[in-house]
């Protein structure tokens, strides 16, 4: 049977255009509950069209929408290890979600990407030596938020050590060693909330062997490395007292570095991954998705351990080190701290292939070795070799992070790292 073609007469008018004043008299509560369901990366797209959107960013819905404070993995913004090499004119950037290296640059101004990175704590980067300001201030830069603050020195001249930066969910710490003669050694705590320096004694023994490893934050202190006979002390941010730890460290122990990381969470889903935003141009962060390798695979583990970078959160301190005599490490290990027993334990042996490179990469020279975490990962690096050593903790795997293709085929020392993980409560 045949079907007749029936034509509608009815004419579709166009829709009414919505009137431009409407946002404006929409109820503030009412305006960020609409703009909370859009997808981050749209988001950060539309915020430049004002400053009232622009500063939704921080709003308590907004980030209450956006972030989890028990969950890193629910966070779309890509992380990075990144890279700063004198041969270098940028910072280099591996990605550690899609374990590559990435040909993208960080939105810094000249005068920055010449500045020394001192430390950094989720998307916050430290820099030393701020242009115009005679090298007597720090400069405390959010990368996502693209906001700064210029933080001058307690005083003048300041000749500072182990700068560390800590971060928490309404701001940031800033920890330097400094002192005013050969003998006297204070400590200097700048709170990003009160705006302000406060000074407290240091300790009365030299810390640590690498002048590259900053201090590390666990359970609201600072935790440091002695210099031999090795011990570990920890500074407490509140109170501003130091504390020797009472556990026995292994023996037989030739250098140690500390670190520490929080938590498990959930592992992030391939749909996560898809979702991830970076940073792509000079001028701007340009926000995009990119689908996963096809020839990527990930064990489908259902846990992964959540990095500290500086947060806040009931942290597990951990130790890497050599074990041999007469200064020559034969195994390299890592240990962890049980809070309970006050004894360290052993996690996991580095193995014997791995071992013998990175022994000799840094020629048993211990203080050109730095440990630093990230997102899951315990990252060893010496400042003379351009390969990261890294362990998996949820997975209880070594891994390689391989040289930057862009860097000359004969590069000397002078391989700084940093983790640089983005998180949108880190405000300045």
């Amino acid at each position: 049977m045949d079907l007749a073609m029936v034509r509608s007469y009815h004419n579709k008018s166009p829709a009414p255009e919505m009137d431009r004043k409407i946002w404006r008299k929409l109820p503030i509560e009412l305006l960020e509950r609409i703009l909370s369901f859009l997808p981050l990366r749209t988001f950060l797209y539309l915020r430049s069209t004002c400053k009232y959107f622009r500063s939704l960013i921080f709003s308590p819905l907004f980030l209450s929408t956006h972030t989890s404070t028990n969950s890193i993995s629910s966070s779309p913004l890509s992380s990075f290890l990144l890279l700063s090499h004198p041969q270098s004119t940028h910072y280099l950037m591996y990605d550690t979600d899609l374990n590559t290296w990435r040909n993208l640059k960080l939105p810094l101004s000249r005068s920055l990407s010449c500045t020394p990175l001192l430390s950094t704590a989720t998307c916050l980067l430290c820099f030393s030596a701020v242009p115009d300001s005679s090298n007597s201030a720090f400069l405390v830069f959010n990368l996502l938020a693209r906001s700064s603050r210029i933080v001058k020195f307690p005083e003048y001249p300041f000749a500072f050590e182990f700068p560390t930066l800590i971060t928490s969910s309404n701001g940031y710490r800033l920890f330097c060693l400094s002192s005013r003669s050969s003998s006297r050694v204070y400590a200097y705590v700048y709170d990003s909330v009160a705006r302000q320096w406060s000074r407290f004694d240091g300790f009365d023994r030299a810390l640590g062997d690498s002048y590259h490893q900053q201090g590390v934050f666990c359970n609201g202190s600072l935790y440091f490395g002695t210099r031999e006979p090795f011990s570990v002390v920890g500074f407490d941010l509140g109170s501003g007292k130091w504390i020797r730890s009472e556990a026995d460290l292994p023996e037989e122990l030739t250098f140690g570095r500390l670190v520490a990381g929080n938590v498990l969470i959930n592992l992030p889903s391939r749909e996560d991954q898809q979702n991830r935003v970076t940073c792509q141009s000079e001028s701007m962060l340009k926000l995009y998705s990119f689908a996963w390798p096809c020839t990527t695979q990930l064990t489908p583990f259902k846990t992964l351990v959540a990095g500290s970078g500086g947060g806040e959160g009931e942290n597990t301190l951990f130790m890497f080190g050599g074990i041999g005599r007469n200064g020559i490490s034969k195994t390299m290990k890592l240990w962890k701290m049980d809070e309970i027993e006050k004894v360290w334990m052993e996690v996991e042996s580095v193995p014997d292939m791995m071992c013998r490179k990175f022994g000799s990469v840094c020629y048993h020279n211990y203080e050109h070795i730095y440990c630093f975490w990230h997102q899951g990962m315990i990252c060893v690096c010496c400042y003379t070799w351009p390969e990261v050593l890294y362990y998996i903790v949820a997975r209880r795997t070594w891994h390689w992070v391989p040289k930057c293709p862009s860097l000359p085929q004969k590069s000397s020392c002078g391989f700084k790292w940093f983790s640089f993980a983005p998180q949108l409560y880190a405000a300045v």
